[in-house]
């Protein structure tokens, strides 16, 4: 017999409930405040609109150091039945080393049995087999250490979007800007537009977690990369990540449906050293009136 969603769901709340009671500990578990009564809601009355992917990590302490490593899930409406997305990620990692780490775990938990719960089972994986990486990661740093000239990329995004609303989606472009240590601004309303800058990795790994699993109507536009022998901060276009709240118009009713004031934005952009970007993100070259 077909496995229904509320069936994968249910097992999917047995499993993030017993994952919290083996990970007591504060900020052991980054899990959404409502995530769980969520999803509990939806199963008392499936007739609604099916509950946002269950979403977390889990910090692991691996090895005698206690280095953390931190596994991030994401699961399907249909895990178990479906594969989790998983990533660990680690600030002691290199990104070759990160890289390896990932190809390795994906390699295990396709080996498992098709339809079984496997979170726990990827935590003990990582926990048992990180170390290499980690160590590997430490002697590459030292060896980069021994170079005379130390050059640093700044990394930076451009990305369009047809529009950006929803405040669920809002916190988590801001949640995982914070969480990268990365600075630019994102634009709500229609159009939406985000910068993000600082390290490469961070960038893609932003861009990767924002536009997955199914985020349509969006574009990374532009991209630029400036090296520095100092500080990549020193190339920084912003201080913080900032939450751009220009005039509005259009309608706002049901659908909150308004337009963004781009004269607004366009005098932003050249403040900060950006205009030349207003063409590449709408078509048409940016002129402020007298």
């Amino acid at each position: 017999m077909a496995v229904t969603v509320q069936e994968c769901l249910e097992l999917q709340l047995l499993e993030v409930e017993m994952l919290l009671s083996m990970f007591p500990k504060k900020g052991e578990i980054n899990l959404d405040e409502d995530a769980v009564p969520g999803m509990q809601r939806y199963l008392r009355n499936t007739d609604g609109a099916l509950p946002p992917q269950l979403e977390y990590s889990i910090a692991i302490d691996v090895g005698e150091a206690k280095v953390k490593v931190e596994l991030q899930v994401l699961l399907p409406h249909m895990y178990p039945r479906v594969a989790p997305q998983l990533f660990a990620r680690s600030n002691a990692l290199q990104r070759q080393q990160q890289l390896q780490l990932n190809t390795g775990l994906a390699s295990h938990i396709s080996s498992l049995d098709s339809g079984e719960l496997c979170i726990y089972e990827a935590v003990q994986w990582v926990k048992e087999n990180s170390l290499p990486y980690l160590e590997n990661s430490k002697i590459s740093s030292e060896s980069a250490s021994k170079e005379v000239v130390v050059k640093g990329t700044l990394h930076r995004m451009w990305i369009y979007s047809h529009h950006i609303y929803r405040q669920e989606l809002r916190r988590k472009i801001f949640d995982c800007a914070k969480k990268l240590n990365l600075t630019g601004f994102c634009l709500t309303g229609k159009p939406g537009v985000i910068c993000v800058e600082g390290l490469r990795e961070n960038c893609e790994e932003f861009w990767r977690a924002i536009r997955y699993p199914n985020w349509k109507h969006i574009s990374c536009k532009h991209v630029e990369n400036l090296e520095t022998e100092g500080s990549i901060d020193n190339l920084r276009l912003f201080r913080a990540f900032e939450d751009l709240q220009f005039q509005a118009h259009g309608d706002y009713g049901l659908r909150n449906d308004y337009h963004m004031d781009l004269g607004q934005f366009l005098e932003f952009l050249q403040q900060h050293q950006s205009g030349h970007i207003f063409q590449i993100l709408f078509g048409v070259e940016g002129k402020l009136s007298d």
